[in-house]
Formats: structure tokens, C-alpha cells, sequence
């Protein structure tokens, strides 16, 4: 069967009788066994995704279906769906069965989406490469010896090896749009408040955001438009009136255009990366558009701000697993005490342990003010110089990342170099506005890469469809 990049492709057969929902299925269940080395799955939905489809077909004669008929989706494993583990890809939760469906997830259903199983994720969305998993590393399709990008890498993968149409990540600080880079997808961070995040296990829940990736922007876009919006479980949600994006992809005019000097000129860069973005912007101006550089002077402190503040959240939130209410409880307990250190040791990783320990260091007394606060300060500084930027600017152009994904191993002993991976990714979860990686690069060693698109907040109606044009421009 055709590997289908489009759900207008899918409804386009389904309407002309070529494939049906079943068949479709089949398809993808077959791709999923045949690409298993990838490790992007920890769970397949078989049964119950069969019986959907089968579902769908009798309903479609009728015209009783949903918005998104014919979209298989994949789930990150740290969002809730009822009857399913949920375990953030953690031996902490290894067996945890979820109560309930987060409204991402409900929406999609509602709307008739197939979701054919549970994808491997750095533990906890804590990592940029998804070698963090208690379940193994997921492998880039491209590239083997190469890693996905993290932390939804098996999100990433799934779309990019053709597993499922569109799949669900998370973003923190780059956890969508960096291994949509590395996949060569596109990977979409909306406004923070902007999709519920109620049955989202957190990391950090004042950066955290769910987005889809996809093939195009236009699946992208209706994935958002079906799960953005109110959610009496999530008193974070704006009440922005939700547009119908999937309508309004169309762009027309000229626009300004802004892009960060500095991230051009760091010897980090990598050099196709950087020529890919200079061509893009004489394209740009060579269609009538005004792309200026700008200074940005808090592009060092970003890292770490990101990185003091998340770990925080993070010490609180994870605090709940402590091997009392659920979860692992380790067998060799002989108090209280002994409960928590070991069930807590046992079932955590080491790079959430580390963040935890950092995050608790920022928050304790006597560095509170030191770090937490000054961290807090950091962020508010870096979201207003980025909002005096988009208000001469509606969008803002920077590479997703400043290489390409990197080999297996490579940084594992080096934390420092893998938190530098997030540098350009940062900045809009800081900030908490939109952005969008587009897979725009393909480098010399054959792995491809993304170019990044930020916008005011709540304009994810204007930047998808700029985005559009850029990538029919390229």
C-alpha cells in the first residue's frame, strides 16, 4: 500500500474506494513489525485500532465521521489514554495503567482519529536524543547509527518511517522541534495555554506543551485546530478564540521578517546549516520580503535559565513518585526511608535523577534567591526582548538546531553538550510563544535538518501559513 504523507491524500482514496480505514490499518500495523528495530513503539493498539477502523467504514456510508477519519496517530508515552500504560518511558511507571484520557487525546478520538499505540520518549520528555528511555534508544529511520532527536523521538521516527500518519509529542524546551529536525518532519509547538495539558504527565508544567508532527502543514494544522482550545481541567488555557487553521493556510503580501544575528555568527553552527538559512532569507527577499537581522544579547543565558527553572518544576512535580501512591516500590524496603530512597533510586534514571538533585540544589534554602529567583528574572528579560522584537516582526527565522542529530553515544557523557542542543528551541518555551521546525535542509552527510519559524503568541493561524509558503518557496 502507498506510504501516505497526507490525510488528503487518505480521504482522497478512501472517497474513491482504494483503500478503507481497515485496510489502512493493516498497513501501518504491518510497517510497525517490519521497522520494530527502530524501538519507536513501546506499545501497538492492534485490536482496538482495527475495531476502530472497522467502526469507521460502517459509519462513512452514512457521512457520520469526524474531521479526522483516515489519520492514524501515534501517542507519546507520557499522555494519558484510558486502559493503556502511561509510564513517560520511566521503570518508575513501567506497568501504570491510565485512568483517563488527556484531552489532547480525547479530542482526537472525538474527531475520529485512529491511535495505534504508545511511542518511546526519552524518560520523563528528559533528554535531546531518546537515549534516556528505561526501554532502549529509538533509532533514527534515516540513519541507524544515529539518534532521533528527543525527547519525542519515538514520536518523530514513527512519522518518519512511514508507522503512522501523525503522532503527539510534548515540547519543554525544544522536545518536538528537535527531533522533528533531525527526522526531517515538521514539528509544532503552539502557545503556551493554547492545548490543554490535563493528562500530560508534566516535567516542567509552566514550559510544558503538547503539539503534533507531521508531514504537512496542513495535517499539522488541523491536529491543532481539533485540539486547541478551553478545558475546564487546565485553569492555565487561554480563552482565545480558537481559528479554524486548516482554513486559514492561504498567506498573501509582503511581511517583515526577523532573524537573530547571533545564532548565524556562533561557532557552534554548523556550516550547511548556516548557508541553508542565508539562502533562505535572499529567497525571501528576492520575493519582496524585508528580513533584517536583530540583536538578541540574552542568547547565552537561555540555556541556562531553561535549565535552572525546568529542573525546579521538575523536582516538584516528580516528587509524587516517591513509592507510596503508585508506581515501582522497591522489594528491599525496611522503613520509610528506605521506601523512598530506594523505590526512587531504583526507578528513576540517571539523567532524571540529576535533574531532579539540580533542581532541588536551585530551589533549597539559602540558593533560592540565588538561582530560582534570578532564573525567573532571566526568563521575563528574554520574553520581553523577544516580544519588542514581534512587534516590529511578525515572524522570527533561526535554525531548529545547529547541526545535524549526532551518532548514538556521542554526547552521553557530555551533559553539557547535549542541554547546548536546545539552544535555538529554548527561546519560544521561554517566551511561551509559537514555533514550528520545517524540514527545509538536507546536509552533505545525507541526514536532513530544520529551519525554525516563531510568531506573536496566539498567531499559530499566521505562522502556519507562512510557514506553507516558505516551504513551497524552498
Amino acid at each position: 500500500m502507498e506510504n501516505y504523507l497526507s490525510l488528503a491524500q487518505i480521504r482522497q482514496d478512501l472517497d474513491e474506494g482504494e483503500v478503507t480505514c481497515e485496510l489502512l490499518v493493516q498497513s501501518y500495523l504491518e510497517r510497525i513489525e517490519a521497522h520494530k528495530h527502530l524501538n519507536a513503539f513501546l506499545d501497538v493498539f492492534a485490536d482496538e485500532a482495527l475495531a476502530k477502523a472497522r467502526d469507521l467504514d460502517a459509519r462513512r456510508a452514512a457521512g457520520t465521521t469526524g474531521k479526522l477519519t483516515g489519520m492514524v496517530v501515534g501517542i507519546k508515552d507520557n499522555l494519558c489514554y484510558r486502559g493503556q500504560i502511561v509510564s513517560a518511558s520511566s521503570r518508575i511507571l513501567e506497568n501504570f495503567e491510565s485512568l483517563y484520557n488527556a484531552t489532547a487525546v480525547q479530542r482526537l478520538l472525538d474527531e475520529d482519529a485512529i491511535i495505534i499505540g504508545r511511542l518511546n520518549c526519552d524518560e520523563f520528555a528528559m533528554g535531546s536524543s531518546n537515549e534516556n528511555s528505561a526501554f532502549g534508544p529509538v533509532l533514527n529511520a534515516r540513519n541507524n547509527a544515529y539518534v532521533p532527536g528527543g525527547s519525542s523521538g519515538g514520536s518523530a521516527v514513527a512519522v518518519q518511517a512511514g508507522l503512522c500518519l501523525a503522532a503527539l509529542g510534548s515540547d519543554t524546551g525544544g522536545s518536538i522541534r528537535q527531533p522533528a529536525s533531525f527526522c526531517g518532519i515538521i514539528g509544532l509547538k503552539p502557545t503556551y495555554g493554547r492545548i490543554s495539558r490535563y493528562g500530560l504527565l508534566a516535567y516542567a508544567s509552566s514550559f510544558d506543551q503538547i503539539g503534533p508532527l507531521t508531514h504537512t502543514i496542513d495535517d499539522a494544522a488541523l491536529l491543532l485546530e481539533v485540539m486547541a482550545g478551553p478545558d475546564k481541567f487546565d485553569a492555565t488555557l487561554a480563552r482565545t478564540r480558537v481559528p479554524e487553521y486548516s482554513k486559514s493556510l492561504h498567506f498573501e503580501g509582503k511581511t517583515k521578517i526577523a532573524f537573530i544575528k547571533d545564532c548565524l555568527e556562533s561557532d557552534g553552527i554548523d556550516a550547511e546549516v548556516k548557508t541553508e538559512m542565508e539562502n533562505l532569507i535572499e529567497k525571501l527577499r528576492a520575493e519582496g520580503h524585508t528580513v533584517e537581522a536583530v540583536d538578541f544579547p540574552y542568547l547565552d543565558y537561555m540555556v541556562p535559565a531553561y535549565y535552572v527553572l525546568t529542573t525546579a518544576e521538575a523536582s516538584s512535580n516528580l516528587s509524587r513518585y516517591d513509592g507510596i501512591h503508585y508506581g515501582h516500590r522497591s522489594k528491599k524496603v525496611t522503613d520509610i526511608e528506605s521506601t523512598y530512597l530506594r523505590s526512587r533510586s531504583e526507578g528513576f534514571g540517571s539523567e532524571v535523577q540529576r535533574r531532579i538533585m539540580l533542581g532541588t540544589f536551585v530551589l533549597s534554602a539559602g540558593y533560592y534567591d540565588a538561582y530560582y529567583g534570578k532564573g525567573q528574572k532571566v526568563r521575563r528579560m528574554i520574553r520581553d526582548e523577544t516580544q519588542k522584537i514581534l512587534e516590529t516582526y511578525p515572524y522570527i527565522l533561526l535554525p531548529t538546531t545547529p547541526t545535524t542529530a549526532f551518532k548514538i553515544g556521542e554526547n552521553m557523557d557530555d551533559p553539557i553538550t547535549m542541554y547546548l542542543q536546545d539552544i535555538y528551541t529554548v527561546q519560544a518555551n521561554l517566551a511561551g510563544i509559537p514555533a514550528v521546525s520545517l524540514p527545509l535542509g538536507e546536509h552533505s552527510n545525507g541526514l536532513p535538518f530544520g529551519i525554525q519559524v516563531m510568531a506573536r503568541p496566539f498567531d499559530e493561524a499566521g505562522m502556519l501559513a507562512f510557514s506553507k509558503y516558505v516551504m513551497a518557496l524552498s
